[in-house]
């Protein structure tokens, strides 16, 4: 049972990933459009311009958990390195259910009312011509908190595993 509920979250933030990374193919040929454009041909584009504040946005807000998955993410490791196998998961374990998960309720809970308003009059850019989709933009955040909670789902379990799995070998 826990490792299909891991399998599955981690399939979900893996598809994602790979979804996502093509996002950054996307900006980098936005930006280098805009340099062209701007530089060769002396024209503008303010949508073109905000197209790469959200593709930028949608990969980090996105692949945040994968970040988390594969490991990724910044960790203060004076501590961590040093202990074994069992002291890394109950760190992992105890972070997930008391730190990691807490936090991604609480941007869920406080973000919501801030979307919800941008979804109610369809928020759209404040420049002319730019993009009328901020409240997609904006439904990133509460996404990317359930995302990584779901992740964070996924690594408590993998540390309880762990854990047990060490407890068997030692019987």
């Amino acid at each position: 049972m826990l490792n299909s509920v891991v399998k599955v979250i981690d399939t979900l933030n893996g598809f994602i990933a790979k979804l996502v990374s093509w996002l950054l193919v996307g900006l980098v040929l936005v930006t280098f459009s805009i340099v062209v454009l701007r530089y060769l041909f002396d024209i503008g584009s303010i949508a073109l311009q905000e197209s790469t504040t959200y593709l930028h946005g949608l990969v980090f807000m996105l692949a945040i958990a994968y970040t988390l998955k594969i490991n990724g993410h910044v960790r203060v490791d004076i501590f961590y390195q040093r202990f074994g196998i069992k002291g890394q998961a109950l760190v992992n374990l105890f972070g997930s259910l008391l730190l990691l998960m807490p936090v991604c309720s609480y941007i869920i809970f406080i973000s919501w009312d801030y979307v919800s308003a941008s979804w109610s009059y369809y928020e759209g850019s404040r420049e002319a011509g730019g993009i009328d989709a901020v409240f997609l933009l904006k439904s990133t955040i509460p996404a990317m908190a359930g995302l990584l909670f779901l992740q964070g789902i996924s690594e408590a379990l993998k540390a309880i595993k762990q854990l047990l799995t060490k407890q068997q070998a030692a019987n």
